[in-house]
């Protein structure tokens, strides 16, 4: 390994942790991270990269699960209270909370990108002396949103790895991408960036999380498995009330066309390709019980371990979920919540990171593999490089963590900010360096 570059992250140690800290102290929600956005975009723009942030990196189109108007405009305001910057909150007006460092080096080279999230979970942190955050005064002040998920680590290391970039460009050819994407939670937020074409010209993209499917400190993997493509929708049924009693002819019931929905979504046939998922999470439905329920809301999932099976289990709940209004005579819309694509990392790419990986001697085991065991919208970006030539993966770098993720008690150990931030240098400074 060029000690150079881990020399260069130890000293920024302290400045990984107090980034951490404030990002996890400050948690903000899917499309509501203005205050982490505008931190994020305000130190690249010092730092002297592009910064495009807003329009210029989210498609409004393709922007799932978003917050009312009110919410929003709420959340802005709280983000200017604390700290936010004006002129980047002005950019990211309606929840465009998605951030793109860009920086060409001297020389022409290959586009690397690296991937961010920025978001917290909707969770209730804790607020017991056996928590570390609360005990040491960083837990979340804003109620409802906690980082369970480690992103504020991810957006540090991103901010650090941004400040080493630029120590190291003499050295550097080609241009590097930084993309802080918002909304990674429920999985919303990276097709509105893809679509806008933020790696329409990325050679090599590279994505990453803390702990997840590692969960013991000092190990990696560079070939993550298990990424289930994955469509999020709710559908809205609405009928006619009537008295249940006196006039139930004159009704059409939403709740049964719902009920009727969720059992057969559940009788869909498993795809033959590979592993396939549905689920109905949510049936709300009603207002008495001598009313016929005039409206019912069914919130569900499809997966499938390709694309093209989660489309089918898809294609197939659409299907049902119409069939079942016809049979009532009621209507449903449906709106898309939330998707990931099913896609895995190029071979020769995780071979290559981890023979870099290995020789920075940086973690105690190399893992061959790690399964994620679910959904991740980092495979929109990564899809679309590789259709368009490129390749992509995605590592996963262990730690030890005081409980799961997206519990209220999560907290991570955060020595292994410096190393994971030295290996995405390590792999930068490998596939930027000079000819």
């Amino acid at each position: 390994m060029d000690k150079t570059i881990l020399q260069l992250v130890q000293r920024h140690e302290g400045k990984l942790i107090q980034y951490r800290r404030d990002i996890h102290r400050h948690a903000e929600a899917a499309w509501t991270e203005f205050r982490t956005a505008s931190l994020v975009a305000e130190r690249l723009t010092e730092l002297g990269y592009e910064v495009l942030a807003g329009d210029q990196v989210i498609n409004s189109a393709y922007m799932m699960g978003v917050p009312s108007d009110s919410e929003l405009q709420a959340h802005q305001e709280r983000a200017a209270a604390q700290g936010a910057k004006p002129k980047w909150l002005e950019k990211m007006n309606g929840g465009k909370t998605g951030v793109v460092g860009i920086f060409n080096f001297a020389q022409p080279g290959p586009t690397v990108a690296f991937r961010f999230d920025m978001d917290a979970n909707d969770a209730v942190e804790v607020e017991t002396l056996e928590h570390r955050p609360w005990r040491d005064g960083f837990a979340s002040v804003n109620k409802g949103a906690m980082h369970a998920c480690a992103h504020d680590g991810h957006t540090s290391i991103g901010l650090v790895l941004a400040e080493l970039l630029i120590a190291l460009k003499d050295s550097l050819a080609g241009r590097v991408k930084l993309i802080f994407q918002p909304a990674e939670e429920g999985v919303r937020g990276a097709k509105a960036m893809m679509t806008r074409g933020v790696v329409d010209d990325v050679d090599y993209l590279l994505g990453m999380h803390l702990g997840i499917g590692l969960k013991k400190k000092g190990t990696v993997t560079c070939q993550t498995e298990g990424f289930l493509a994955t469509t999020k929708v709710d559908a809205v049924f609405t009928g006619i009330p009537a008295h249940a009693g006196a006039a139930p002819e004159t009704g059409r019931n939403a709740l049964l066309a719902a009920a009727t929905a969720a059992l057969n979504l559940h009788a869909i046939s498993r795809h033959s390709q590979g592993a396939s998922r549905v689920n109905v999470g949510v049936l709300q439905a009603g207002t008495g019980r001598n009313v016929v329920p005039a409206n019912a809301v069914l919130k569900l999932e499809t997966r499938g371990t390709t694309s093209e099976i989660n489309e089918y289990v898809f294609v197939e709940a659409v299907r049902i979920l119409k069939a079942a209004a016809d049979m009532y005579g009621v209507t449903v819309e449906l709106t898309e919540m939330g998707g990931a694509a099913g896609c895995g990392n190029d071979p020769d790419l995780v071979e290559r990171l981890t023979q870099i990986t290995r020789k920075s001697g940086l973690f105690e085991q190399i893992l061959p593999s790690g399964n994620i065991g679910g959904s991740e919208d980092c495979t929109y970006l990564m899809e679309r490089v590789q259709q368009r030539g490129g390749k992509a993966a995605y590592l996963m770098v262990g730690t030890d963590l005081a409980a799961g993720h997206h519990d209220s008690r999560f907290d991570f150990d955060e020595s292994v900010l410096v190393p994971a931030t030295t290996l995405l240098g390590e792999i930068a400074v490998d596939l930027l360096k000079k000819s």
